[in-house]
């Protein structure tokens, strides 16, 4: 069990005041009232954990870890009572007992270990989306929090919002005909604020600035490979950076792919096949276009998939009209009788606008969430469980992390294009052994799982 060889790891790093932790099912350690509160640890304070903390209001917050104190101030002063660590596997050990879950919110490169700690404690998690950073973490996270019988979320938050139901009532009312084609697009990472602040396509800087005095940079780079620290990697530049982030393919692909995945009811893909712009070592290209090919289901067919990047853009069905804007951020299902569409910000809409005007909206059969962060309380005291379980989010995570494997692989082609045959039951390309390599990574000595 992946959760018992990391329990072994983590006694190993955290100290013997862990001894004797065993795996909880969830619910063993305690019986929740109603309008009972979780007691809750957060690993990350700043950037996106802050904004958990926010949402995790009507919970007791008892501990908080960050590597960087200056970062996780705010936190700090919004929950001066909860104790405060920089590294979370001593706070996993020492403050076990007090706690019920635990939410993770730290860069992608640390969501497995973090997330595989807590669920050897028992602990139910909640953890920034994409949920790891390899496919490899993904499918051993899926398997240790089933094993465990803890409560889980993905934290892409989209799932909550009405129109994840809308669509899938679109589809399940047969709006548009038989689907055999979605179109997925971001204009991450090349597009306004994010020309500065999530560079890709860029080399490894060679300067060599001071470490910030609050920083725990060994802590930061945890089990990625060591290098001198530099304010392009940290707080927020990570993503753009193979050793730590998934690009704009694994950041935005769990929110934009869930409705696709969910509401066409998509298994594993058979295929995937990527094109960019040149790709290299250190960091994600610019800007790509990655086919994902998936099986029939049933009575409904083969399915296409498309993710662009960068800007990049699917080209607009003849049923949407010029004046119809498709907008920067966006998902599209295509339909044999028509096309459904979001601007990602906006609701789902419909064309041709005269089938649309003749259709209405589907029958609203589904249940709407009662929030993302709500689901997962409710479900921790024993309620419904969530929408984005591991159960879910590490199939979804999977696919999203094949993309990038589709990418990196051309590294090894000398940028020759390849469509690769993937076998979701052997977790491998039969086609491609070369691109295997990228399913999992090796982790830095200490980190070893």
């Amino acid at each position: 069990m992946a959760s018992k060889i990391h329990r072994r790891n983590f006694l190993k790093v955290a100290g013997s005041s862990a001894a004797t932790f065993t795996i909880l099912q969830a619910g063993s350690a305690r019986t929740y009232a109603a309008n009972d509160k979780l007691d809750i640890a957060c690993i990350g304070v700043g950037g996106r954990g802050a904004l958990n903390l926010r949402d995790s209001g009507s919970q007791n917050i008892v501990t908080l870890c960050d590597v960087d104190w200056l970062r996780a101030a705010e936190g700090f002063k919004k929950y001066p009572n909860a104790k405060r660590y920089k590294d979370y596997r001593v706070m996993l050990a020492e403050m076990e007992p007090k706690f019920d879950a635990v939410i993770v919110s730290t860069p992608d490169h640390h969501h497995f270990h973090a997330s595989m700690a807590a669920i050897a404690l028992g602990k139910h998690v909640y953890c920034e989306k994409p949920l790891t950073h390899s496919v490899w973490e993904a499918r051993e996270l899926t398997k240790a929090a089933r094993e465990a019988g803890v409560v889980t979320q993905m934290g892409n938050q989209a799932v909550a919002d009405k129109d994840t139901q809308l669509v899938q009532e679109f589809v399940m009312d047969n709006a548009i005909g038989p689907i055999r084609e979605a179109h997925v697009w971001t204009d991450r990472p090349s597009r306004g604020l994010f020309r500065e602040y999530w560079p890709q396509g860029v080399a490894r800087p060679t300067e060599m600035p001071a470490i910030p005095d609050t920083m725990d940079w060994d802590l930061w780079i945890g089990p990625a490979p060591m290098r001198p620290y530099h304010p392009i990697y940290a707080p927020f530049k990570w993503r753009g950076r193979w050793d730590f982030g998934t690009g704009a393919l694994g950041d935005m692909g769990c929110h934009y792919f869930d409705p696709v995945v969910r509401s066409l009811k998509l298994g594993p893909p058979t295929s995937v096949e990527g094109v960019s712009t040149r790709v290299n070592d250190e960091s994600y290209p610019l800007g790509s276009v990655v086919t994902f090919e998936f099986p029939a289901r049933g009575d409904a067919p083969p399915v296409k998939v498309q993710w662009y990047d960068g800007g990049l853009r699917p080209p607009r069905p003849a049923v949407v009209k010029d004046g119809d804007i498709m907008g920067a951020n966006g998902v599209m299902l295509v339909g044999d009788e028509g096309v459904v569409f979001t601007d990602w910000d906006e609701t789902w809409k419909m064309f041709p606008a005269d089938r649309a005007k003749a259709y209405g909206k589907p029958p609203k059969v589904l249940p709407r969430s009662p929030g993302h962060h709500e689901e997962w309380f409710r479900a921790c005291k024993g309620g419904p469980n969530t929408n984005s379980s591991f159960e879910w989010a590490g199939p979804l995570t999977e696919t999203v992390l094949l993309g990038n494997v589709a990418l990196r692989s051309q590294l090894r082609d000398d940028l020759t294009q390849k469509k690769l045959l993937w076998d979701a039951d052997k977790m491998a390309f039969t086609n491609h052994e070369a691109a295997n390599q990228f399913l999992r990574r090796e982790y830095r000595e200490g980190w070893e799982m």
